[in-house]
């Protein structure tokens, strides 16, 4: 999910990792993060507030998140949410 109102002066970096899960791995690039961290999809939905079905939704492409969620999304995972929509 590639986003065009991301802030002109940031560089975006990805680990290695995060961008290997991603590509070659078939992940969402949030699921990607997510399983980097070692965080579970329960941890994340309670950080944001929202349940796990929901949450689950948006990691697997189901739901299009406003830029709003994806700033709750980053926090939530500790990034920057331009990282999660690259």
């Amino acid at each position: 999910m590639k986003r065009t109102d991301a802030r002109p002066d940031v560089e975006v970096t990805l680990p290695h990792e995060v961008v290997k899960m991603s590509t070659l791995g078939g992940m969402s690039l949030i699921r990607a993060w997510r399983e980097h961290l070692g965080l579970t999809q329960e941890e994340v939905a309670r950080r944001m507030g929202i349940t796990q079905p929901a949450y689950a939704k948006i990691e697997a492409g189901k739901a299009q998140p406003r830029i709003a969620t994806c700033k709750r999304l980053a926090t939530a995972m500790g990034v920057e949410w331009e990282q999660l929509t690259e």
